[in-house]
């Protein structure tokens, strides 16, 4: 597998509509277990996430380049369930996607699905982004 611009580090959805990236319900779900904000729970679940992607984004980057399937899988497996308790619903498909491939040894395409993986960790970073520096 070649690797290409898909694993630069630039940001590519700065400005996503936070609706759009993130599922209003699920955040709703995260606030209602910290209600009055004391515990800064969403904060927290974002900082777990955003350690969490900057440690697999490299590990996925490292087994795209070797071919290692298992890795990969390892890697999209991660992050499908913490991208879905933030309500990152599609960035917990493409990691579902992702981890399907790899577990059923289907190369195509799946630097296209990583690609489009990168693009929505970004997006979702800035939109966790936004929350915090905007809470409502």
């Amino acid at each position: 597998m070649t690797v290409d611009s898909r694993f630069d580090d630039r940001e590519c959805a700065a400005g996503a509509d936070v609706a759009a990236v993130l599922d209003p319900q699920a955040l709703a779900r995260l606030r209602e277990l910290d209600p009055d904000g004391q515990s800064k729970l969403l904060a927290r679940v974002a900082q777990a996430f955003a350690t969490s992607v900057a440690r697999l984004l490299p590990q996925m980057k490292t087994a795209f380049e070797a071919g290692d399937l298992a890795a990969i899988r390892h890697v999209a497996h991660t992050l499908k369930s913490s991208s879905a308790s933030i309500g990152a619903v599609k960035l917990s498909q493409l990691c579902a996607d992702i981890e399907a491939m790899s577990r059923d040894g289907r190369v195509e395409g799946l630097a296209d699905a990583i690609a489009s993986f990168r693009s929505e960790v970004v997006s979702v970073q800035s939109a966790l982004k936004q929350i915090l520096d905007n809470p409502s």
